[in-house]
């Protein structure tokens, strides 16, 4: 008798240990095997979580305040104080790309979110419910979508004037019809599936089996189209910043450090150009990389390949 609630709390501590060591293990071998068969997504991963930490640890890793000036290092070249340089107003180039990843990652990833989820409601809901609004919804997004993101993006940076919260709308208005398309695509199929037809025999809600039942199922998409449309919203702010439509003074942008620097000191100094173009090279291939290998990852069509 006394020997039956020994074997029972043996068993269940079994039990209950044995998941956390299957769920730590199950995901070092996911992350393993995504990097033996996705070695280019990996470099990519690694490039965007480069860019994270240094936009959360700007303070202690910049050498300098990115916006103070110093007359006595003008168009310092590389040395060791400045170690990328210093522009025209004797601001440290390295300070400022460090900072200038914050100001990038947030206005890119605000952005993303922004339009994917903008059109990923009106995605899923002109696929589920068809008919006169899947049309209506279409044709205007055929509108939006007939120009390219990048001169959308100019229009209403344009028309709404430089500010953060102003780039961020202006960029996340063109990522809208491409995040609703994909969206759409996706809820076509998985709308005609049994389980969805399960659900309407039973009488529940339109607005419930769709946000419910349909929208869970697009995760997949939806993390491969914000991680692929991160890159494109980077490197558009740093188009606006170059035009002198994106963060305004003082924020570092390495868009807005390309446009003062590019015309005027690019041959006399030009790190002034060179490192900040990198940073922005670097931030979109990473995304790009990344992007890709989720895609094949997550997308069954393309998960043998």
């Amino acid at each position: 008798m006394a020997t039956k609630p020994a074997v029972a709390d043996s068993g269940l501590e079994v039990i209950t240990a044995a998941p956390t060591v299957t769920a730590g293990a199950g995901l070092g071998t996911t992350i393993r095997r995504f990097c033996r068969k996705k070695p280019l997504g990996a470099a990519g991963a690694f490039l965007m979580l480069v860019m994270v930490v240094t936009a959360i640890f700007a303070e202690p890793l910049a050498t300098y305040d990115p916006i103070a000036t110093d007359a006595a290092n003008t168009l310092a070249s590389p040395n060791r104080d400045h170690w990328l340089g210093s522009d025209h107003l004797g601001r440290d180039i390295y300070s400022r790309i460090v900072y200038g990843a914050r100001v990038s990652l947030v206005v890119g990833a605000l952005s993303t979110l922004l339009g994917s989820v903008f059109g990923g409601i009106i995605g899923l809901l002109s696929a589920y419910f068809g008919g006169k609004t899947d049309l209506i919804s279409q044709r205007l997004l055929d509108i939006l979508q007939g120009l390219p993101l990048l001169v959308l993006a100019l229009v209403m940076s344009a028309a709404l004037g430089p500010s953060v919260q102003n780039v961020v709308i202006a960029i996340s208005i063109p990522i809208i019809p491409r995040a609703a398309r994909i969206i759409r695509a996706s809820v076509l199929s998985i709308r005609e599936m049994q389980y969805i037809e399960a659900a309407r025999a039973l009488g529940l809600q339109h607005l419930r089996i769709a946000f419910r039942h349909v929208l869970p199922n697009t995760i997949g998409p939806f993390i491969v189209l914000t991680t692929a449309q991160l890159g494109s919203a980077i490197l558009v702010e740093a188009a606006l910043s170059f035009l002198g439509l994106g963060v305004p003074e003082p924020y570092p942008s390495w868009g807005r450090m390309l446009s003062v620097s590019a015309a005027e000191f690019a041959q006399k100094a030009p790190w002034l150009v060179l490192f900040p173009g990198i940073a922005i090279s670097l931030a979109v291939f990473g995304s790009n990389l990344l992007g890709d290998a989720l895609r094949d990852t997550l997308d069954p069509r393309l998960r043998g390949r």
